[in-house]
């Protein structure tokens, strides 16, 4: 898939994707997301990638020397440049997960907030991160997921995801296990340090890796 498909396909949701998010995901889960986030420290130089409207980064920002908050839509970015105006550590930059062209050894973190459960190829967005992070570099991944949840809310959250975002993209719309998310970041060469799955209702997979 071109990046131009889909970089028009998450741009159309650019003006409406926080509202759909927390109706599809819940507003609790998010919150609990925001203080996990919150509470990582000495995150230093910070490259995050599908930043979306900058909702994440400002957690992350906080936290961290500097923030490159990074999407492949300009219609995204446009909104995480206005919701992150306060912050002059941040900046704004478009660029691709699967092919950014940064130097190798660049950051201190790599940051993919629910990310890696819709982009094409996850394990080429894991190795790029391994190859910028420095030596002893933090990666954290978030990724939204329906695993342990019982079948009557599964399909409830089935159908608030379909009545907002319709059909999943072309390439996919990935539904990870906890083990199965351990197991592509530990092959794509990362060291797990923690891995923990956070909500009820709706739930999400935090997972923190270190480059060796």
């Amino acid at each position: 898939m071109s990046a131009f498909k889909k970089e028009r396909y998450w741009s159309k949701y650019a003006a409406i994707y926080d509202d759909y998010a927390e109706y599809v995901m819940g507003k609790g889960l998010r919150l609990l997301l925001i203080e996990k986030l919150s509470g990582e420290r000495d995150l230093r130089e910070v490259i995050e990638f599908g930043c979306g409207t900058g909702y994440y980064t400002k957690a992350i920002a906080r936290n961290a020397s500097r923030v490159l908050a990074t999407d492949l839509s300009d219609e995204m970015l446009d909104k995480a440049k206005a919701n992150l105006k306060e912050f002059p550590n941040v900046t704004i930059e478009k660029a691709d997960c699967e092919g950014a062209a940064y130097p190798p050894e660049r950051f201190d973190t790599v940051i993919m907030a629910n990310v890696l459960h819709i982009i094409e190829d996850p394990r080429k967005a894991l190795r790029e991160s391994l190859r910028i992070l420095k030596k002893g570099g933090l990666l954290i991944v978030i990724s939204y997921t329906d695993y342990g949840m019982k079948w009557y809310d599964k399909m409830q959250l089935g159908m608030r995801y379909f009545l907002t975002f319709g059909v999943p993209p072309p390439w996919g719309l990935r539904n990870f296990s906890p083990e199965a998310l351990q197991s592509i970041v530990e092959g794509s060469g990362f060291i797990i340090e923690e891995l923990e799955l956070i909500g009820e209702q709706s739930g999400a997979i935090y997972v923190k890796g270190r480059k060796s």
